[in-house]
């Protein structure tokens, strides 16, 4: 049975002064738009803190009385910042069954009205327990992938400066995304040094905001042909190797065999680069570049939104802001609106016939593949 998305809607990302139920919101109603605002039968929402002004808050009960939708079912999501990614996944397997006809997808987070030290706590609740214990925290973590990375390829911090200068020009023509301004390799390389040997412009920002699909059964201009996920140990100490996440090849595959596709045959893919050397480790594990030479794609304009296989032309997490939630539906819709030929100003230079989304929970640990195709797979 085909599903397809039919309609995306997502606001500005970013510092918002509107609550979590208002961003939900916002973008749901832009999706429903969309579609006519034809009925509802399924409602999957998405957030990995639920958080108010008051504490946590039922998100599913809440947004359906909002949106006018309690006679839809309803599943709530959580797999911390891959939950728009595991959502999405949720309501295209419950349209495959044949107990529903549509649903709207959201995923939100509301983050800025809390200091940085209180949302990195929050943040790490995805790590194992042990290295929070350790006081370890989602950069520092990072910080030790770029390293062994670094290490193991002879490669220098320019690399990561590039990444970042790639996803802020996306974010700069991307409307929705936080970051309106690009950004020089000298600016990154000058930032804050929050992790060595990460800067601040190496990492995804604290922002607001939400993202929401319409998916329907049937097919049409971003059609699912494959999804796929996979899991890797939580503690990091316990992985073969830091220089690839097993999770994202895992999902890969799974999707790749799901879409009887292959890697060559992606037009244009959004990755979970909550920082800037993931852009490079996403874009090996999914076959775009050989292991350790994904900066050279880069480099050599194979990532570029005219290139061979545009990488992340929304701005990526990096350039478009990373309510944790949001990110892995944004890529998902995303990717959605290059095939719908949508996504405006920043759509790439040919209008994609295949489309590939990746989702990442904590570092690596839970991750999902997404694969749109134009009508039918090729």
């Amino acid at each position: 049975m085909s599903v397809h998305i039919s309609s995306v809607g997502m606001g500005r990302y970013g510092k918002r002064p509107e609550g979590q139920i208002d961003l939900a919101a916002e973008a749901a109603e832009i999706a429903l738009e969309g579609i006519g605002r034809r009925p509802i039968d399924l409602l999957v929402a998405g957030s990995m803190f639920s958080h108010g002004p008051h504490g946590p808050e039922a998100l599913l009960p809440r947004l359906a009385s909002r949106l006018g939708l309690e006679s839809a079912a309803g599943f709530r999501i959580d797999s911390a910042s891959g939950t728009g990614g595991m959502a999405f996944h949720e309501a295209v397997v419950a349209l495959e069954s044949g107990r529903f006809e549509r649903a709207l997808v959201v995923a939100t987070e509301k983050m800025t009205d809390r200091s940085t030290a209180a949302v990195t706590r929050a943040l790490a609740a995805s790590l194992h327990p042990s290295e929070v214990a350790a006081g370890a925290t989602m950069p520092g973590l990072a910080a030790i992938v770029t390293q062994r990375y670094l290490e193991r390829y002879g490669r220098t911090t320019d690399i990561l400066d590039a990444a970042s200068v790639h996803d802020r020009a996306g974010a700069a023509r991307n409307p929705a995304a936080q970051f309106q301004k690009p950004v020089t390799a000298e600016e990154v390389a000058k930032s804050r040094l929050v992790s060595t040997p990460l800067r601040l412009l190496h990492c995804s920002a604290i922002s607001d905001g939400a993202t929401a699909l319409v998916v329907e059964r049937g097919t049409g201009p971003a059609t699912v042909v494959g999804i796929g996920q996979g899991f890797e140990a939580l503690r990091i100490s316990d992985r073969d190797d830091l220089t690839t996440f097993a999770a994202t090849r895992i999902a890969a595959k799974r999707a790749y065999e799901n879409a009887r596709l292959s890697a060559k045959e992606i037009d244009v893919a959004e990755v979970h680069d909550a920082f800037s050397p993931f852009l490079y480790v996403h874009a090996e594990d999914l076959g775009f570049s050989e292991p350790g030479k994904g900066a050279d794609a880069l480099a050599n304009g194979d990532f570029a939104p005219d290139g061979r296989i545009p990488l992340n032309p929304s701005g990526g997490v990096i350039g478009r802001g990373h309510p944790v939630a949001a990110s892995g539906l944004a890529e998902v819709g995303e990717a959605a609106l290059q095939l719908r030929g949508e996504a405006g100003a920043h759509g790439v230079a040919r209008r994609p016939r295949v489309a590939l989304a990746q989702a990442m929970s904590g570092i690596g640990t839970h991750n999902f593949v997404t694969i749109l195709a134009r009508e039918e797979a090729p």
